[in-house]
């Protein structure tokens, strides 16, 4: 501060001193000579002593208005995280950008694991088009918006449908070009329970979920056979083949392993489904016909689908009947075969579920992503 004054009053002097010279035009000819060396020294004076102590000044400012702003981010970032309510930022396709702590705790993802990935796999199958669209029309500026919506599955043992009210809202983050949506969600009222009621126990005492349990059980066992299953495998080869036979039956309904060969294209390298004529011509198929084969090569990331949106995300049949149809698929996960070292993906894991099997989750999904990471690596040599 005292050196911004400093500069301020030496500038006034300097200012004052100008006015003087500029009268000096009024001077009889052999008298404007002095007044002319006194202006050159005054514009020696700008360029070497007023001028380069306003950049130190500005830069000065500059770097004191960073750290503050810095500050402010902090603070901000930290008020996001430790907020008690469930809040997720969303581009306008509904893709997370941020959780918070509440959040992954409501739909039970790492906030890590769901970054980069729509918040509508989360959702029931009827909630995800109408969050779809009021995300979009909040991020065209079209106004807050107030919606329920339902999880894919409860949140807690004995929550039915695992009801969320969401609140949207625009928001606009300085440097960046668009509006994004900061969605608030807060669970529904148990409609087995009144408002009213008191709670029977004070302090109640956590009931574990023994499902839950089984299925991380499951998990991890799933894990370990196909740990197994690569290690023992002779040359890259057998990789598509052995990943397979593990989660063909205990895990999915019908598995397909396509690799990237030399040159670039695709070959299907595997195929486990039950007998007839349908798995015969998925295994003679080309994938390059498979849309979400392709754009899992090409973008990265898993494709977690249920009820499966999009009938011809498999391509078609011989006879033009989309495949997913025809095998009654009921979820869908298709995860792309990359290292996680930033090298391109080697190929696509694809696994559906039929009939009445329950269809893939979250957790499952995140399984199946370490699962593809280590077929990656185990396909190096293919």
């Amino acid at each position: 501060m005292a050196q911004a004054e400093d500069f301020g009053a030496e500038l006034a002097d300097f200012r004052r001193r100008v006015e003087e010279l500029r009268s000096a035009r009024a001077l009889p000819d052999a008298e404007q000579l002095p007044a002319l060396d006194a202006a050159l020294f005054e514009l020696q004076h700008v360029a070497e002593v007023l001028w380069p102590r306003y950049e130190e000044l500005a830069a000065a400012e500059r770097e004191q208005g960073g750290r503050r702003e810095h500050h402010e981010h902090r603070l901000l970032r930290a008020l996001f995280q430790r907020l008690p309510v469930a809040v997720v930022l969303l581009d306008r396709d509904g893709v997370v950008r941020r959780f918070n702590f509440a959040a992954t705790q409501l739909f039970g993802v790492r906030a890590g694991y769901a970054t980069g990935r729509s918040l509508t796999g989360s959702l029931a199958h009827d909630s995800r088009a109408v969050f779809r669209s009021q995300v979009a029309a909040v991020a065209r500026g079209e106004g807050d918006r107030s919606l329920v919506v339902h999880l894919l599955r409860p949140p807690e043992p004995g929550r039915r449908g695992g009801e969320l009210r969401a609140t949207l809202t625009a928001l606009r983050p300085p440097h960046e070009p668009r509006s994004v949506v900061l969605a608030a969600f807060q669970r529904g009222a148990d409609p087995a329970v009144p408002r009213s009621a008191p709670s029977p126990d004070p302090t109640p005492v956590p009931v574990p979920d023994l499902a839950e349990a089984t299925r991380t059980t499951e998990l991890m066992d799933l894990l370990d056979a196909m740990t197994a299953a690569l290690i023992l495998a002779d040359s890259p080869k057998e990789v598509p083949q052995r990943a397979a036979d593990v989660l063909y039956g205990r895990f999915a309904d019908w598995v397909i392993v396509d690799v990237v060969v030399p040159g670039g294209t695709l070959r299907r390298a595997a195929v486990l489904a039950p007998a007839g004529r349908l798995r015969e011509e998925v295994a003679e198929q080309d994938p390059a016909s498979c849309p979400l084969v392709v754009d899992a090569i090409r973008r990265g990331g898993e494709t977690l689908w249920v009820r499966p949106e999009d009938p011809e995300g498999l391509g078609r049949d011989a006879a033009g009947a989309p495949v997913l149809v025809r095998a009654e698929a009921t979820s869908l996960l298709c995860v792309s075969l990359a290292d996680g070292e930033g090298g391109p993906a080697l190929g696509a894991l694809t696994l559906l579920r039929t009939g009445g099997r329950r269809p893939f989750e979250l957790a499952e999904a995140g399984a199946v992503d370490r699962i593809a990471r280590h077929l990656a690596l185990a396909l190096r040599g293919l």
